[in-house]
């Protein structure tokens, strides 16, 4: 018999959750080929086919992001009022309006107001997406989330993959359909949501709670600019090493594939391994720990990829990935467990906005930092790069400990031994953990 008792926060046991768990799994993977699709080929696009310049491009997509910005907390506060899964379908379909509409492009101003919706649906996306993953993630959250980033990355890897055919075929047809197939899997996210899991009703929320509430938590703002600030490290992989390799070593010109690649297998391979024992905003602080150090391991080591000959660089840039990598699996399961464990499940989308905000902040910054000073001071700006790192990790651990003496005590249990008097006392608003 399915079991139908309820833990923390209202999720639902692991057996009565596997449904749900499966299709926000799939929606997310599809979602994910298509942002592989995009972005593997965004930027030929509007310059070959659109004809924009460059330079508009960057600027526009600069643009877009900053507005989109201002969604988050908003489209989290409608989140928890309304229900995660009505905001992350209307942000979904947004999306895919706007992403269609990109192909009718015939101005710079076009592209910038076509952006900006994009970004500002993302960002609610964002939002009312993490809300959802709290209301699914049932008994085991942390083997759940594991999983289903898992999927995540199989489905940038799937994408980009097949972003490489078009790019080969070179065509304004082949860059069009990879347009028009992104907005198409923005669609079919939305259509296995909606068929797949539940309209979760809201949780009640207490009397204090306010619309920016989150602002006020201390703690989970602290988090929210470490994580932000540890976020530099993904494109440390995808930005800094693959310049540093083209103009500072003598390394073939695969080897950037390669890195590519690694980074991506090692990351599907460990994140169900390792992510699914980070369960807590404790242990969340050590995993944070743990990737600061694989950072400061790595961080040097790709560096040492313009001291050796050509045929040992490619070597050394993958072992520093593989540790990068391994680092990005344990970043990421302390962000889980932290970002949704400290989290109040009554305003659990108020809380995603505003880590959202904070990490797209954060990459956005992160062009100009790595480029700028790394780079610009070479191989001790990797070492500094790795001693950052490694201070942020440290840092993960009395954060976690502070925060999570901050959070209220969970409500005593109920008196009864199960029932209806147990599901309603235990569905009431309390803190993940």
């Amino acid at each position: 018999m399915i079991m139908t008792k309820r833990g923390a926060g209202g999720r639902m046991s692991v057996e009565s959750e596997a449904g749900p768990q499966r299709a926000l799994i799939a929606a997310s993977f599809v979602n994910r080929v298509g942002n592989g699709l995009f972005n593997a080929a965004s930027v030929l696009y509007f310059t070959l086919v659109a004809h924009l310049p460059a330079t508009q491009v960057g600027a526009g997509l600069t643009i877009a992001g900053l507005c989109g910005l201002a969604a988050g907390i908003p489209a989290g506060n409608l989140a928890d009022r309304y229900g995660p899964r009505l905001i992350w379908l209307i942000s979904f379909t947004v999306q895919a309006v706007s992403m269609a509409a990109f192909v009718l492009i015939d101005s710079w101003l076009v592209f910038v107001l076509l952006a900006t919706v994009d970004r500002l649906a993302a960002t609610a996306g964002g939002a009312a997406g993490g809300a959802l993953i709290a209301r699914v993630s049932g008994e085991r959250p942390a083997a759940f989330r594991a999983r289903l980033r898992t999927f995540v990355n199989l489905g940038v890897v799937t994408g980009t993959l097949g972003a490489a055919v078009a790019l080969q075929i070179d065509t304004r047809a082949a860059y069009t359909a990879l347009i028009l197939a992104n907005a198409a899997s923005f669609a079919g996210a939305a259509l296995v949501v909606l068929l797949g899991v539940p309209a979760y009703p809201p949780l009640p929320r207490p009397e204090q709670h306010r619309r920016w509430s989150v602002l006020a938590d201390r703690p989970y703002v602290s988090f929210v600019a470490l994580y932000s600030a540890m976020g530099l490290q993904y494109q440390t992989v995808s930005l800094l090493l693959p310049i540093w390799l083209s103009a500072h070593t003598d390394a073939p010109r695969w080897t950037v594939a390669a890195v590519y690649a690694v980074n991506s297998g090692v990351c599907v391979l460990l994140q169900s391994r390792l992510g699914s024992k980070v369960e807590t905003p404790r242990q969340g602080g050590r995993a944070f720990r743990l990737a600061g150090l694989m950072f400061l391991l790595s961080c040097p080591l790709m560096a040492l990829t313009a001291d050796v000959p050509a045929w040992a660089a490619p070597v050394a840039a993958v072992l520093a990935v593989t540790l990068h990598s391994i680092g990005e699996v344990w970043e990421s399961s302390a962000g889980y467990a932290l970002g949704f464990g400290l989290a109040p499940d009554h305003a659990q989308g108020q809380y995603q906005g505003l880590l959202g905000i904070g990490f797209n902040a954060g990459q956005a910054l992160a062009p100009v930092v790595l480029t700028g000073a790394v780079l610009g001071l070479g191989h001790t700006g990797w070492l500094l790069l790795g001693l950052f790192f490694a201070a942020l990790g440290v840092a993960g651990t009395p954060l976690a400990g502070w925060a999570e003496r901050t959070r209220p005590a969970p409500p005593a249990p109920a008196a009864s031994a199960g029932g209806p008097a147990e599901d309603s006392a235990d569905s009431s608003a309390r803190l993940s953990s």
